[in-house]
């Protein structure tokens, strides 16, 4: 896997050209603003002022796995994240299993989150004194056939990738930069509203409802893989990897916990119930000032936007490793020679999402990513335990602290919220794991290349040592 990074596919390979300050903003821009700006106003009824809470544990949960994908990260430094950290440990079949999770967490919640965004874009022509009619702005069910501005957003971040990915990471960071500026300033304007007593009580839903707000709000936090897919695109993947990881992490978990809190001190838990956009709206309540819920609105919908880039980036890197494997048709794998990025893979998974986030309603989006999210991430700490016992002599960039209580606990955490979601998102888990496996026995398993190769030689890669994907340089 790691030769195959360092050579590419058919002779092409991915530009080496992300420092650590372009692997950090991926993984925050995947990650920071998609459960403040869009699932906000559907969480805080479940958890009510124990919301911050609710943040705290799903970021417990997630930084106790990135703490695990930044150990394997280093030792695998290629494109795929958690698929290729199976892969590499448990094999192909639960690595197919993976695969088929994140395509299940990244491309649904791409959609997900260009859903959310569009509820702000009708907040920023609102105010505006226009608007955008139900029927092209909300999907079926919802009151609408189309949600064409979340449709756009997705196409828009498509045709951004297709033009190349160091471009791309530029853009990413500057709009990383102003999401990061914009929840600032609305935590300035919050606090100057604070009321304590919004926090009492603090559980009126209960242990329970913290729990089941935790488990949906982890929706939040799914993006910190993200950094992990860029593997083959950064210059030192051994070393920078892991900063990325966790240094995003502590920057997602402060401004969410911030922000939490300063809705919640601004209006009390049960206004939040069936508000769209709230943080617009108590920007509005606060200032009676509509020009700057609008100029919020339009900065969070470029907040947004930046998750959508990143995540649909990491999707289409996951494809690329899934289709040199030959586990998924080679269209995804197939790098430009001009453009250094897949691009038919890129528009292939673009207009897919796009369709989805047009007429799939937010929520059964965000609770389906959840799940499928965590049952990779709690592969990723199963396959740290295994690689510790089982190859020991690997060198390794970045080891777990506590070991191996922190990756036990990370994969108890990753089942607990699991369990925590609703039986519809059950059923859901396993129709796709269904679909799933069909797919896997119809097409992955005869196009495999492992199953191809004979026990002489398949043994004999296994036994080879383990290269880097870049060779070192002086003074990095």
């Amino acid at each position: 896997m790691v030769q195959e990074a360092g050579s590419g596919t058919g002779d092409r390979k991915l530009v080496r050209s992300f420092g650590v300050l372009q692997l950090t903003m991926i993984s925050v821009g995947a990650t920071l603003g998609t459960g403040i700006f869009v699932i906000l106003g559907d969480s805080v009824p479940m958890a009510g002022p124990a919301i911050f809470i609710s943040f705290l544990i799903a970021g417990v949960a997630a930084l106790l796995s990135a703490i695990s994908y930044a150990e394997m990260a280093g030792m695998v430094p290629v494109s795929g994240s958690s698929y290729s950290y199976t892969y590499a440990t448990l094999g192909e079949g639960m690595a197919w299993i993976c695969g088929w999770c994140l395509v299940l967490e990244y491309a649904v919640s791409v959609a997900a989150v260009a859903v959310g965004a569009g509820q702000y874009i009708n907040e920023s022509v609102a105010g505006l004194g226009w608007g955008l009619p139900d029927f092209i702005s909300q999907p079926p069910g919802s009151g609408g056939a189309m949600n064409l501005p979340a449709m756009a957003i997705v196409l828009l971040s498509m045709v951004l990738l297709m033009r190349g990915a160091r471009e791309s990471a530029w853009v990413n960071t500057a709009i990383v930069l102003v999401k990061i500026v914009i929840l600032l300033f609305f935590c300035a304007v919050a606090f100057t509203a604070f009321n304590a007593g919004n926090f009492e009580p603090l559980m009126p839903m209960g242990a329970a409802g913290v729990s089941a707000a935790a488990s949906r709000v982890f929706f939040s936090y799914i993006g910190f893989d993200a950094a992990s897919t860029a593997g083959e695109e950064a210059r030192n993947p051994q070393r920078d990897l892991p900063r990325a990881i966790m240094l995003s992490m502590v920057i997602v978990t402060t401004v969410y916990v911030l922000v939490a809190v300063a809705a919640i001190g601004a209006r009390e838990w049960t206004w939040f119930d069936g508000t769209e956009a709230a943080l617009v709206q108590i920007l509005l309540e606060v200032t009676n000032q509509p020009w700057i819920a609008v100029v919020f609105a339009v900065g969070a919908v470029l907040a947004i936007t930046s998750v959508v880039l990143a995540v649909l980036y990491g999707q289409t890197r996951i494809l690329v490793s899934m289709s040199r494997d030959g586990l998924v048709p080679k269209v995804f794998g197939r790098i430009s020679a001009k453009r250094g990025t897949p691009v038919a893979g890129t528009l292939i998974v673009g207009v897919a999402v796009a369709l989805t986030a047009g007429l799939v309603p937010l929520g059964a989006l965000a609770d389906a990513t959840s799940i499928g999210t965590l049952f990779a991430f709690a592969l990723v700490n199963i396959a740290v335990i295994y690689l510790r016992r089982n190859r020991p002599d690997l060198k390794r960039s970045y080891r777990v602290a506590f070991y191996p209580v922190t990756p036990i606990l990370g994969a108890l955490m990753c089942v607990y919220l699991m369990v925590n979601l609703g039986g519809l998102t059950w059923l859901v888990f396993v129709l796709w794991m269904m679909v799933g496996m069909a797919a896997y026995f119809a097409y992955g398993r005869r196009n495999s290349r492992v199953a191809a190769l004979s026990q002489l030689d398949y043994e004999t890669l296994s036994a080879a040592p383990v290269e880097p994907a870049l060779p070192a340089r002086e003074g990095r």
